[in-house]
């Protein structure tokens, strides 16, 4: 039951538009009255009651992803929090759904809603039949041709272009963070690391999980995120797609590959990557943010190259 003094609730609307409606004090000692409730977007809100849970798709950070079925009978991707995390973990969890309501893109998974009125707090997304885009580099790696390699690229630098124009930092940009969907459109994933901030940089010095391959080196060094480390990461998912699902500097420890790029050490091509995308990868991985590409620039030049292959 939900209450501050007076008369328990089963959930928490019913207790804020009970002291909405009423007029009671929250609290004696306080004296504060609620007059204004603070608005919701109903839009995004779902009951519980709305999806029916199926098969488990996989585990995330905060609990188990399962396939779900709306009442509409819209199939969707069900993101779970646990329980028993402490609250500023179930806050944390409901951050990738606070930033991802602001986006409609074809190359970033979409929002559905959320349902916060009863645990598990549920994030409810589309599905996306392919599954993540490494698995599906790994499985199909025999049939993938040049110019699928260079779509895919494209999609990311596209759903990367319109997230920079918003300024959001995605800062866990990897092949296992993005999704394969119909007609094998890719799109960006997991946005449970992301920020957005107006001034284009988010100083960090708390993250316990940093995926170190993937990252840039003043992100790691100085915790100063950007789209210009986002544009890094890029560059390690470029290489990721042409290698057809290799782990990053293959032979190396995540302290090793941390050093060995402090020394100016770069990734050879992989196997039969055209020169020009070679090239893309290596101004992404620039050491300096400011000689970095755009995204805006990586999708122009990423659609010239697919143009030219036949």
């Amino acid at each position: 039951m939900y209450r501050f003094e007076g008369t328990g609730f089963s959930n928490i609307p019913q207790l804020i538009e009970h002291h909405y409606t009423t007029k009671q004090v929250i609290t004696k000692k306080s004296g504060v009255v609620l007059l204004n409730p603070i608005p919701k977007d109903k839009k995004w809100v779902l009951n519980h009651e709305d999806v029916t849970l199926g098969e488990l798709l996989g585990k995330g950070n905060f609990g188990e992803v399962y396939k779900g079925i709306l009442k509409d009978k819209t199939d969707v991707a069900v993101k779970t929090c646990k329980e028993d995390l402490p609250q500023e973990l179930k806050i944390k969890f409901l951050q990738e759904a606070k930033i991802l309501k602001q986006y409609d893109h074809p190359n970033i998974v979409k929002l559905i809603g959320v349902c916060t009125q009863r645990q598990p707090i549920y994030i409810i997304m589309e599905l996306i039949t392919g599954g993540d885009f490494l698995s599906f580099l790994r499985k199909k790696k025999d049939d993938l041709k040049l110019k699928q390699l260079v779509k895919f690229s494209l999609d990311a630098a596209s759903g990367m272009s319109y997230l920079e124009s918003k300024n959001c930092i995605h800062r866990d940009l990897a092949a296992r963070n993005c999704l394969v969907g119909e007609n094998n459109v890719l799109k960006i994933s997991d946005f449970g690391m992301s920020r957005q901030e107006d001034g284009g940089v988010y100083s960090s010095s708390g993250l316990k999980q940093i995926p170190i391959k993937w990252t840039a080196p003043e992100a790691l060094n100085y915790g100063r995120y950007s789209s210009e480390s986002d544009v890094w990461s890029f560059g390690i998912l470029l290489w990721e797609t042409f290698s057809l699902g290799v782990c990053p500097y293959p032979g190396m420890t995540n302290q090793q590959a941390r050093e060995q790029v402090e020394r100016g050490y770069r990734m050879s091509a992989p196997q039969n990557c055209p020169e020009d995308i070679f090239k893309i990868m290596m101004r992404c991985w620039d050491y300096k943010p400011e000689n970095r590409p755009t995204f805006s620039e990586l999708q122009k030049e990423l659609t010239v190259i697919k143009r030219k292959i036949t």
